[in-house]
C-alpha cells in the first residue's frame, strides 16, 4: 500500500486520507469521503446498526437512484492497512465518490431529498464540478507530458482554490428574517427547520427583489438558470450574480426591504411603501456573471 498519513488528499478546508494499493486500485478512506460530503459518522447508536454510508443509500430518497453495482461497492467496503502498520482502514476506490455524488443529485432532481439532504446535494454538485475541472487539467498534464515536473501538489492546490472560491457562494444570503417576515405578512406558518417554500413565496421572492435589482435580471436569471424537469431550480439565482456589484446590490436591497417589512403592519401597507422607496428600475446595470464554463 502506497500512502503517506501526512499528505491527504486536500479539500478546501477537508483532509481525506487516500492510498494506491498493491494492485494498483487508488482508494480513499471511508470517513473522509463521508466528509467531503458534508455527513456526520452519527452517533454512537447509529454505528451500531451499520455503515452510515450503507443506511444513507438506502433512505427512501436516495436508494431509486443508486445502481446495483454502487451499492454492491459500498455494502463491501474494501478493508486495507498501510505496509508495517497494525492499523487496519475501511474505504472504496477513489471513482465512488464521483458515483455517489451523481446519485445524490438525480435524487435532488427528481425532488427525492428531505431538507436534512439538502445540504449534502449542495456539497456533491461542488464536488463534482471541482472534480471535472481538476480532472481535465490533469489529462492535459498527461497527454503533455507535464505530469512529470509539475509540484507535487499541484493538482491538490487547483482543487482547494477552486473550492474554496466556490464555497463562498454557498454563504447564507437571504436572511431568515426575510422570510420569517414575509410569512408573517402574508398569514403564514414559518418553519425554520426546511427549505421547501410554497410557490407564492418564490413569485413574491422575484417580485420584492430580483424584479427591483434592475431591468431585465429577473429575465436573464431564468434564462441562465432553468427549472429542471422536477420544477427545481440547479442552482440558486443569487450564485448568478456577479461578486463586484451583483452581490452588494443584493444584499442593499435585502436590508431595505426587511427594514420596511419590520415597520409595516400588514402586508397591503409594506408593499405601497416598497413601491415608493425600492421601486422597479429603467436604467441598466451588469449585475450578472457570464458563466466560462456549462453548469
Amino acid at each position: 500500500t502506497h500512502g503517506d498519513p501526512d499528505h491527504p488528499l486536500r479539500i478546501a478546508n477537508l483532509e481525506i486520507p487516500c492510498y494506491v494499493l498493491e494492485d494498483g486500485r487508488r482508494v480513499i478512506v471511508r470517513n473522509g469521503l463521508l466528509s467531503a460530503m458534508g455527513m456526520s459518522e452519527g452517533t454512537a447508536a447509529a454505528k451500531a446498526t451499520g455503515d452510515r454510508l450503507a443506511r444513507f443509500i438506502a433512505t427512501k430518497g436516495i436508494q431509486e437512484s443508486v445502481s446495483p453495482e454502487l451499492a454492491k461497492v459500498i455494502n463491501q467496503p474494501i478493508r486495507f492497512g498501510r505496509a508495517g502498520g497494525a492499523s487496519q482502514f475501511y474505504g472504496y476506490e477513489a471513482t465512488v465518490l464521483a458515483d455517489l455524488c451523481s446519485a445524490v443529485l438525480d435524487a435532488r432532481d427528481h425532488s427525492r431529498l428531505n431538507y436534512q439532504q439538502q445540504h449534502i446535494a449542495d456539497r456533491c454538485d461542488l464536488l463534482v464540478r471541482a472534480l471535472s475541472k481538476v480532472g481535465i487539467i490533469a489529462l492535459v498534464d498527461e497527454a503533455t507530458g507535464y505530469q512529470y515536473s509539475r509540484a507535487r501538489d499541484a493538482l491538490a492546490e487547483i482543487l482547494e482554490k477552486f473550492i474554496g472560491e466556490e464555497l463562498r457562494r454557498w454563504v447564507k444570503t437571504f436572511p431568515d428574517e426575510f422570510y420569517r417576515l414575509l410569512f408573517k405578512l402574508r398569514g403564514l406558518t414559518y418553519s425554520q427547520f426546511t427549505t421547501k417554500r410554497p410557490i407564492i413565496i418564490g413569485k413574491l421572492t422575484n417580485d420584492i427583489v430580483y424584479e427591483r435589482l434592475a431591468p431585465e435580471v429577473l429575465i436573464e436569471l431564468q434564462k441562465r438558470n432553468p427549472k429542471l424537469p422536477s420544477g427545481r431550480r440547479r442552482h440558486k439565482h443569487f450564485q448568478w450574480l456577479t461578486e463586484d456589484i451583483g452581490h452588494p446590490r443584493l444584499q442593499e436591497h435585502l436590508y431595505a426591504v426587511i427594514a420596511l417589512m419590520r415597520a409595516a403592519p400588514t402586508w397591503d401597507a409594506f408593499y405601497r411603501s416598497l413601491q415608493r422607496a425600492l421601486p422597479k428600475h429603467t436604467e441598466q446595470l451588469t449585475l450578472i456573471d457570464i458563466p466560462i464554463e456549462d453548469e
